[in-house]
């Protein structure tokens, strides 16, 4: 070892950083120590203080400063440096003042960490000083210097600094104007990113994948979906195509923008495909309302070795969530102990909300207690966990728990909304409206249109369905589909045709192609035994070109998903299915159930609407998980569109007589059938 000559040495050192191994860096240093006098030679100094500090042992880092007589700018620089990048950024700044009071000129490095340190810490009275230093020792003409200090009054909200600056910048490089661009995205102005991706281009700039990415975040956040499609066509002329981040930028861009096809256009064409491809894959199809795509993708990408990250994770539970796919959803559960990421705060608010929307709140509540740390997504995704099952008073128990004690969390937007339907959906009524009057004064949200949809909601299911429409008239903004939508549907529960017209006929002009608007007044119509009216409604959807989406029911036996429709007889087992059908109904009128023939919708015979209302493909769900799925196993069924009163009243019966749990999730919310009891307590 004697032969060790100090620059071996100092690669030993650099190898200890490169392998991030503490212990083999003691070692060198102390190595060092027995092969050389003190003091050491002053680049020995600098590079085990460049060690130390990236490796965040500022203590060492700091004395073994301390201990070289003859520190420089370097030797500082590499403290400085190292601080930033562990995130210590008040130290950073304290050894800045230091370095200054020692009489030591901050070089083209070091400023850019004292900028980033300001930026970070949000002091721009402190990045100001900075910059004045910068001026002085003539150091912001430095291209690196100056784009730091641009990015600092960008990131400290300094925008009119930041503009200044920018344009008095001698020379701008790519990396000034990707930070111009990326700034603006996040100021939220991504015209003046689209601009500056033109002027950037105009002086002869080249851009890299870092500006493309920019440039088509600026185009999703504006919904700019022509001018993405035309840098699209740019990145296939540069020869851009073939870059990973390139074409992951264009796989977001499109996915935002609501052409999940373009997306998928890109992924296919592909030839290299990193963590980030798959994950950006699998959001488009989240976003796009593809949730059994978004699953395929995220199995395809497991197929193909991909470790999954925390963020793709949490998309893929979001899917889950949107699917109801409780089994798959457990599965990406474990997955997340696995990779060991279910302590992230995200991934574990996601796991709490996959479990509250598909019905087992139980799991959602051991998640949700399970989770070392939770923020506001957290809590949110259990208050409206519960609010989906119409269990309001512990929806509003934890929105008290939220609110006060040691957790003290300030409501957002959200968090009211969920507070509000938790209300709507339990009955609450005096309840609701007192929070909704108080939401400004106590909480300083003003009511946005979810809330008010809320309250419309929440008097139309109580009954109260002619306030709600004079709540409607004084509301200080325009309706929207779901708040007439929700007086729609209030109508048809109560049975007020004349009030449910206007309902629809507002309806009609905000989304006149919506078959579902039409369906409802005319079941309404029909239910009040208007039957001229009922007819004329459909025969006006035909003239216009409107089509009735077909309703169907699904149910998860063995991995394996059976979908029916109403009066489906085309399963393979269906002689077991009427069997069951015919048992039950046999078993329910001995119990006194008697049809409600109003949900027949057709002008009928009453004879025949019994027969109608009893084939709807809930129940011939139900009854195929009955005879499929073992006895104690909660049945889960899920239907595409609103669940009618005579299944709800039908399957509260059976709960009863067959002593199970079945919960049923429709386009609206959650049922959960128990000894004849509904978790809704009949308001849905």
């Amino acid at each position: 070892m004697t032969s060790l000559t100090p620059n071996s040495l100092a690669a030993l050192v650099e190898s200890a950083l490169s392998t991030r191994s503490s212990l083999l860096g003691r070692a060198v240093h102390a190595q060092i120590i027995k092969t050389l006098n003190n003091p050491l030679p002053s680049f020995l100094s600098n590079y085990l203080v460049n060690m130390y500090s990236k490796l965040d042992l500022p203590s060492s880092a700091q004395l073994v400063l301390s201990l070289n007589p003859s520190r420089s700018v370097v030797t500082w620089t590499a403290l400085i440096a190292g601080s930033v990048q562990n995130g210590r950024f008040a130290s950073a700044l304290l050894q800045f003042s230091n370095m200054l009071r020692e009489c030591i000129q901050p070089n083209d490095f070091t400023f850019p960490c004292a900028f980033k340190a300001s930026a970070s810490l949000r002091m721009p009275a402190i990045g100001k000083q900075v910059h004045a230093l910068a001026v002085k020792d003539g150091q912001i003409r430095d291209v690196f210097v100056g784009c730091s200090a641009f990015d600092m009054y960008s990131k400290t909200g300094l925008r009119d600094e930041a503009r200044i600056l920018f344009d008095e910048m001698p020379e701008k490089n790519i990396v000034t104007w990707n930070a111009y661009m990326s700034n603006a995205v996040l100021d939220g102005q991504p015209r003046n990113a689209v601009n500056a991706f033109i002027e950037f281009l105009r002086v002869g700039g080249e851009p890299d994948s870092i500006t493309f990415c920019a440039f088509l975040n600026a185009c999703s956040d504006a919904l700019y979906l022509e001018t993405g499609r035309q840098l699209h066509g740019f990145i296939i002329r540069r020869g851009f195509l073939a870059d990973v981040s390139a074409s992951n930028g264009l796989i977001d861009f499109y996915g935002k923008c609501r052409d999940v096809g373009s997306s998928e256009m890109v992924f296919d064409r592909m030839c290299q495909r990193n963590d980030v491809t798959w994950c950006s894959m699998v959001t488009a199809h989240v976003q796009n309302y593809e949730e059994e795509k978004a699953c395929m993708v995220f199995l395809q990408a497991r197929e193909e070795g991909v470790e999954p990250t925390d963020y793709m994770i949490s998309t893929v539970l979001s899917a889950c969530a949107g699917l109801s796919g409780l089994e798959l959803g457990r599965s990406v559960h474990a997955l997340a102990v696995k990779a060991c990421v279910e302590g992230n705060v995200f991934v574990g608010s996601a796991i709490v909300d996959m479990y509250g929307k598909c019905g087992s709140i139980h799991d959602a509540e051991q998640a949700f207690y399970e989770m070392p740390q939770r923020n506001l997504i957290t809590w949110n995704a259990m208050i409206g966990g519960y609010a989906h099952q119409g269990h309001a008073d512990m929806a509003l128990a934890f929105f008290q728990d939220m609110t006060s004690g040691s957790n003290d969390l300030v409501p957002n937007y959200v968090t009211l909304v969920c507070v509000l339907s938790a209300c709507s959906r339990a009955g609450a009524v005096e309840m609701g409206l007192e929070i909704f009057e108080s939401m400004g004064a106590i909480f300083g949200i003003e009511p946005g249109v979810e809330h008010y949809a809320c309250i419309v909601d929440l008097l139309g299911r109580s009954g109260m369905v002619e306030r709600a429409y004079e709540f409607i008239k004084k509301m200080p903004i325009p309706p929207t589909i779901a708040i007439w939508g929700a007086l729609l549907g209030s109508c048809r529960m109560y049975g007020k045709p004349e009030l449910g017209k206007i309902a629809a006929d507002n309806l009609f002009e905000l989304d006149p192609k919506d078959s579902g608007n039409h369906v409802v007044l005319s079941n309404l119509f029909a239910a009040a035994g208007m039957w001229e009216e009922a007819t004329l409604v459909r025969k006006e959807m035909k003239n216009v070109g409107i089509k009735k989406g077909v309703g169907c029911s699904w149910i998860s036996v063995k991995n394996a998903v059976h979908v029916f429709q109403a009066k489906d007889t085309s399963h393979e087992r269906n002689s077991e299915i009427q069997a069951m059908l015919y048992k039950l109904r046999k078993e329910m009128k001995e119990a006194g159930y008697v049809p409600d023939t109003d949900f027949a919708l057709y002008d009928l015979e009453e004879e025949e609407k019994i027969s109608e209302v009893w084939y709807h493909s809930e129940k011939i769900a139900l009854a195929y998980g009955l005879i499929t799925i073992p006895p104690g196993v909660p049945i889960r069924i899920t239907k595409n569109l609103r669940i009618c009163g005579d299944c709800h009243s039908a399957i509260k019966f059976i709960s009863g007589i067959v002593g199970r749990e079945i919960t049923v999730r429709d386009n609206n919310r959650f049922h959960r059938f128990r000894d004849g009891q509904c978790s809704c307590r009949d308001y849905w």
